[in-house]
């Protein structure tokens, strides 16, 4: 496949599996999914890379572990405001995160407009009518996307200490861990039903695994200011998801809160300066 197919069928792939893991909450509760999903990917991920501890710093080591909680507060907290609100616009508010990360420190005029932009889409879904958005949920979708803004910026400094994805594998253990409390107490006996089990499995495939592989393949070829707009269609493939397998529809206001968030991020990663962080899952 060439490289923009890989970051847009990555980018499906995660509203897929966000679409399917709001489908589990009635069973386990969005503190379950979470664990379920986070454990699965783990040991996944843990089997593919193999990943050697030995000889490595306790610098390197505690920059992974507090990957691994960035990972967990920012999936539990996303998990938790999808249980509250509608997909397409969960996503649009987490957003936020990745795209104060890329125009952080900017001083420009331009960088300002990509701001307001956004700014004007979280006001257009927290403003007027609602069709199932929340404040809790726009809260915890913007804790979200703090907790997204760290791991991105966390990720830097892990993949300097890692290689491929080990250190991406060794997060989702600690988050997996950290989540043993919450996830016990959200699903309870239930997690051991086959339906639960089973769709977890597919969440973290479709979440975790299958996104990451078709996003290293393609950023071998594909450059990074490329990757990052493509990135930033990912609010709206998360409202498609949305209506395809929730049936969730959104009102014209809330599609174009949608659309301002992401031209922000496509302009902000365009118009980046070298060595700022671009948006990134």
């Amino acid at each position: 496949m060439p490289a923009p197919a890989l970051v847009l069928a990555s980018i499906a792939s995660v509203q897929m599996g966000s679409a399917i893991a709001a489908k589990l909450f009635d069973r386990a509760g969005p503190s379950g999914v979470v664990w379920l999903r986070l454990s699965f990917g783990a040991v996944i991920m843990l089997a593919l890379s193999r990943p050697r501890l030995r000889g490595q710093s306790r610098r390197a080591l505690g920059i992974a572990v507090l990957f691994g909680v960035s990972l967990a507060a920012m999936n539990w907290s996303f998990y938790e405001a999808l249980s509250r609100m509608p997909l397409g616009p969960a996503v649009t508010v987490e957003f936020i995160g990745p795209l104060a990360v890329a125009v952080a420190g900017s001083r420009r005029a331009l960088d300002a407009v990509w701001v307001v932009l956004a700014a004007a889409g979280v006001l257009l879904l927290t403003s007027g009518g609602v069709s199932g958005v929340t404040a809790d949920g726009v809260l915890l979708a913007a804790l979200a996307g703090f907790f997204w803004g760290c791991y991105i910026l966390l990720s830097q400094r892990v993949g300097r200490h890692f290689p491929g994805v080990t250190g991406l594998s060794l997060a989702l253990a600690v988050g997996a861990v950290l989540m043993v409390p919450a996830g016990l107490v959200g699903a309870g006996s239930r997690i051991l039903s086959g339906t639960v089990l089973l769709g977890a499995v597919a969440v973290a495939l479709l979440s975790s695994v299958v996104p990451y592989s078709f996003e290293l393949t393609a950023l071998r070829s594909l450059p990074s200011h490329v990757f990052g707009v493509l990135m930033s269609l990912e609010p709206a493939m998360a409202a498609l998801a949305g209506v395809i397998v929730l049936h969730q529809h959104l009102l014209p206001r809330e599609y174009a809160a949608i659309a301002c968030v992401v031209l922000a991020s496509a302009g902000a990663t365009l118009t980046a300066r070298r060595g700022v962080p671009v948006v990134a899952d």
